[in-house]
């Protein structure tokens, strides 16, 4: 439950190994935030983010395990959190692969494997949490979408639509729920240094899992529903959408 100043008070993270989990949950717990439960496939590899939650204040930390491609547990997954947790007001969906583009335009499976990471695992634990939610009557639902969804690019059009899946999904989902005392918010970050990206050359505009997580908190206190991260992201990718494609294809993106 939330506390009386309005502030998140039990945050689950489904991702809780990324770096964008990890920084965003640390922002929330100096935001007052005093439950944080880290979810991901490996426990152990979140052990050292969970005592550093611990260092910063946060009165309980547990981790779970949860895996996105597991579809068939993700409805009992869901009702254990509730079980074990009590309500929870936040959940952060921070899961996700970039995979390799080069493989997976000529490898199916590796496609699959980027689209069920990034959209079908997630859509498949969404369903189920945001019915919690409506149970309980409140919660906010943030998903770590990405710019790359925004357009299909040369470089990166599989993992950019699999993002462009889940942007859109959560875009209905986020109408469906006016009225419902639930709320979804839609990160697009650009390129973030981070585990995911290392040894990659930056994008123009590149962030940090911080500054990302600053974005998350203010858009929460402004109940927005959808933050670029950087904000000037969203100027440039309204323009990218009216490229006209044979441009489009010469551009360096």
């Amino acid at each position: 439950m939330q506390d009386a100043l309005g502030g998140v008070q039990t945050v689950l993270v489904l991702g809780g190994g990324s770096d964008l989990g990890l920084a965003t949950a640390r922002r929330l717990v100096d935001d007052r935030a005093t439950t944080v439960v880290l979810a991901g496939r490996d426990p152990g590899a979140m052990a050292e983010g969970a005592d550093s939650l611990r260092r910063a204040g946060a009165r309980r930390v547990e981790v779970a395990s949860f895996d996105a491609l597991d579809r068939g547990s993700h409805g009992a997954f869901v009702e254990r959190c509730w079980a074990e947790y009590g309500d929870i007001d936040l959940v952060l969906v921070a899961f996700g692969v970039l995979g390799d583009q080069d493989v997976a335009e000529h490898d199916a499976d590796a496609a699959l494997a980027i689209i069920d990471a990034n959209f079908t695992g997630a859509v498949s634990v969404l369903i189920p949490l945001i019915d919690r939610m409506r149970a309980q009557g409140h919660g906010t639902v943030v998903v770590l979408s990405s710019v790359a969804g925004e357009r299909a690019r040369r470089s990166n059009f599989v993992y950019g639509s699999s993002k462009a899946g889940l942007d859109a999904f959560c875009q209905g989902m986020g109408d469906a729920l006016v009225g419902t005392g639930v709320r979804m918010m839609i990160v697009r970050p650009g390129f973030v240094h981070s585990k995911m990206t290392e040894g990659l050359d930056p994008a123009p505009l590149a962030t940090t899992p911080e500054a990302v997580a600053d974005a998350i908190v203010e858009g929460l206190a402004k109940g927005r529903e959808i933050v670029w991260v950087p904000a000037a992201l969203r100027g440039v990718m309204s323009g990218l959408r009216h490229v006209p494609r044979p441009v489009f294809r010469r551009l360096p993106v």
